[in-house]
């Protein structure tokens, strides 16, 4: 695998399981220098335990704090000099009847998948802007279309994409370049009771052209590609990994 990253240090969010540890695992892979972010702090060590030393940083942080996203971003320039990309991959899910759902439960999904973006994309912005840097957001298919019973998600969701395009205007000028990816349905440990249901997951791959769920590791190949300068010419991009989702326009398959 190319050294793309060499030299580089990467802050990616939610990294102790799912797309984010992938993600971490694919810089690491790929020369950069990796700091680890999630709130679980056991879970997280064990990730950065399975990593080399001399290439991971951890910290134990709830993105939906902005004082600490601040005092994260300042100790990784404090150690390593630098920050080249920033990957706000963090996110909560709770779903449900719209009647239901608590201010509590709103509240939760909206600080960690929305406010934790632009904490992490404002912390950053100083120190991307000295290394003409990038950042990638995981948002979801469920940012571009409705969900049944996923009210609260699909908000928070498509705040981050209008957010990715907002930013990639304002920062773009300042040699920042801002994206996002899109997955959908993936195999993570949000999903996990999902997963666990073959007729679910039947009902899925009936609606995805590639007929199966997605792997977290193929939403980090994505993102790896954006954060690169194989993709120095895009911003503002909210790029699908969704096996052709979103290209149906909503009716069922015919025989």
């Amino acid at each position: 695998m190319a050294d793309r990253f060499k030299g580089k240090v990467v802050i990616v969010t939610g990294s102790a399981s799912g797309i984010g540890e992938a993600t971490a695992r694919r810089f690491v892979a790929e020369g950069a220098k990796v700091v680890l972010v999630d709130r679980n702090k056991d879970t997280l060590e064990k990730v950065a335990k399975s990593l080399p030393a001399d290439q991971v940083m951890a910290c134990a942080v709830d993105v939906s704090e902005s004082r600490a996203v601040d005092g994260m971003v300042t100790a990784v320039v404090d150690r390593f000099g630098r920050l080249d990309v920033i990957v706000n991959n963090a996110g909560v899910h709770v779903g449900g009847d719209p009647a239901s759902i608590t201010d509590e439960e709103w509240r939760t999904v909206m600080s960690s998948d929305v406010d934790g973006v632009f904490y992490g994309c404002r912390a950053a912005l100083p120190h991307l802007e000295k290394t003409r840097g990038s950042i990638v957001n995981t948002a979801s298919v469920s940012g571009t279309g409705g969900d049944w019973g996923m009210s609260p998600y699909n908000a928070a969701k498509g705040a981050v994409v209008n957010l990715t395009r907002a930013l990639a205007l304002d920062l773009g000028k300042k040699g920042v370049r801002v994206n996002a990816v899109c997955p959908s349905l993936t195999r993570t440990g949000m999903t996990e009771d999902m997963m666990g249901d073959k007729e679910l997951l039947a009902k899925f791959a009936e609606r995805i052209p590639l007929g199966r769920v997605c792997e977290p590791e193929e939403v980090a190949a994505v993102i790896a590609f954006l954060a690169s300068q194989d993709a120095s010419f895009m911003t503002g991009a909210n790029v699908a990994v969704d096996g052709g989702v979103s290209a149906s326009n909503g009716q069922p398959p015919q025989e």
